[in-house]
């Protein structure tokens, strides 16, 4: 697997013919002149030393590659490569035993990924052992490439991305995250099914300028060892706007946890930069039904996006599949933490066998430092496929990114089935929407049902002293009920809100008690 490229030298004394200079001595009466001894001969040369690595030096990289006008990778690649189905390239799979430290007790092995279908963008891949970094070598034998001709011997069509496997004594390597395509990669905890994604960068996500998709162009990988019980990964990313460099540090337990590091380095001034961003696909769930006449109830990867903000103030949004294009700004100082949560987990949420998405993961973005001043933004693309990931959401910062400036910015990343902050009221588990009883087809009102779960809900008594507090900005309220469950530990607001006119109406609802509250926030934009 490994590229050594190692020449010896070797120094090469031509011996020349001596010729004694020996002189007769009865004719010259003088004595014989000794033969002149040979040069010594040139000793081998060593051979060149395996760079080092050193992480500033993926730093410096990317700084010195901001001084530079953008050039892209090519990505040409000879067919059948470059026009592969889905299918087609799913049958490419990397060969048993061809996992970069898989037989060693290292804790994590990789395995390299080959290019095709829509991963054509090559990446370098170089590991580090030792202090000592070498080029992993495409080599075509390390793949079987199921009903596709494998490429010639010899030729080089390097690699998309790769894969991060779990070792543990005993028992099989199991999957736990994947890096592939831009600067998108996904990871997952126990038991899960892949679903979010992460990306390294965004800019200009939904922008009428158009996006532009930042990508890995070379990836560092550590050998890891089983006393850190990590796998650190350096990345360097490239656009036409901005140059960085990552580490990744990987530690995969109960949860999966990615500590993530960047500077980035502007080549414009930048005003629109997503930080921490992830996107997730959300075609058909409770508040919409677009996909009304599917056998699924529900068709996606998270429920929400989930809020602690600076002021410690617990928000939650239920996302949905919209049909115009809808952007949200939380405003925000400093946020405590953001992210997408899968909390359905319930089958019959989905009644789908083959994707199952109650196993989705839930991705939880803690930051690590001040962040200052900016918003969580919340994109939401109307989409019939459930193979697009159509829900973006990240962090922006207020600042402007000068041009030749230097940013950086750490934060953790949690993939998990539930985020081990947690708020401690009251959290929302059901989310509805409908045309409200006996309205006309053409009704603008819209009834809405939003469960609330919490141990509080058990006592009688306690939960009568609960209250909803609801507002819709346009539009007015009405209709408002509430319903305890004890035994299921529910409480259960339903109202009916009238636009009237309007285009959209921001809704928010909050239990309180004894004027404080008692639950995170629910907030919903509703349009047409």
């Amino acid at each position: 697997m490994f590229e050594r490229r190692i020449v010896l030298k070797y120094g090469l004394a031509g011996l020349a013919s001596l010729l004694p200079a020996v002189v007769d001595s009865q004719t010259s009466g003088q004595p014989p002149v000794p033969p002149t001894a040979p040069p010594p001969a040139e000793p081998p040369k060593p051979a060149p030393a395996a760079p080092a690595f050193d992480s500033a030096s993926v730093v410096e990289a990317a700084r010195a590659l901001s001084k530079k006008p953008y050039k892209g990778p090519a990505a040409d690649l000879p067919e059948p490569f470059a026009s592969l189905t889905q299918e087609q390239y799913a049958g490419i799979r990397n060969q048993p035993g061809s996992a970069i430290w898989a037989s060693e007790s290292t804790g994590y092995a990789i395995e390299p990924l080959h290019r095709g279908f829509v991963f054509t963008t090559p990446v370098s891949i170089d590991v580090i052992e030792e202090g000592v970094q070498r080029r992993l070598a495409y080599n075509p034998a390390d793949f079987s490439f199921g009903q596709i001709k494998p490429p010639a011997e010899g030729k080089d069509l390097g690699f998309s991305g790769f894969r991060v496997l779990r070792l543990r004594e005993g028992q099989p390597p199991v999957e736990v995250a994947i890096f592939q395509g831009a600067s998108f990669f996904r990871a997952m905890s126990s038991g899960q099914n892949y679903g979010v994604a992460a990306r390294g960068l965004s800019i200009r996500t939904a922008d009428p300028k158009g996006e532009e998709f930042p990508l890995f162009r070379a990836i560092w990988i550590e050998k890891p060892n089983l006393a850190s019980d990590a796998l650190v990964i350096h990345a360097l990313l490239d656009s036409e706007s901005v140059s960085g460099a990552y580490r990744f540090t990987l530690r995969a337990a109960e949860a999966t946890i990615i500590d993530t590091e960047c500077t980035l380095f502007p080549r414009v001034n930048l005003d629109h930069v997503g930080v921490a961003a992830m996107t997730a696909t959300h075609v058909s769930g409770t508040l919409d039904r677009r996909r009304s006449d599917d056998v699924r109830p529900g068709i996606y990867d998270v429920a929400g996006l989930a809020m602690l903000n600076g002021k410690s103030e617990w928000l939650w949004r239920p996302v949905s599949n919209r049909e115009t294009l809808q952007l949200s700004a939380f405003v925000d100082e400093n946020p405590h933490g953001f992210g997408f949560l899968q909390r359905d987990r319930e089958f019959g949420r989905f009644l789908d066998d083959d994707n199952r998405w109650e196993r989705r993961p839930s991705l939880w973005i803690e930051p690590i430092g001040d962040w200052g001043q900016g918003y969580v933004t919340l994109v939401e693309i109307p989409s019939e496929s459930e193979v697009n990931q159509n829900i973006i959401a990240y962090w922006r910062p207020r600042a402007v990114m000068a041009a030749g400036s230097e940013v950086m910015f750490a934060w953790r990343q949690l993939w998990c089935w539930t985020p081990p902050d947690r708020p401690a009221g009251a959290t929302v588990t059901l989310s509805r929407g409908g045309r409200p009883a006996g309205a006309p087809a053409n009704t603008r009102k819209r009834r809405f049902m939003v469960d609330f779960n919490s141990d509080m809900f058990a006592d009688p008594q306690r939960s009568a002293e609960i209250s909803p507090q609801i507002a819709a900005s346009p539009g007015s309220v009405s209709s408002v009920r509430t319903f305890i469950n004890p035994d299921r530990k529910t409480y259960r607001v339903t109202f009916d809100v009238d636009p009237g006119n309007e285009g959209l109406s921001e809704l928010r609802l909050q239990l309180e008690a004894q004027g404080k509250p008692v639950s995170e926030s629910w907030m919903y934009r509703w349009t047409p």
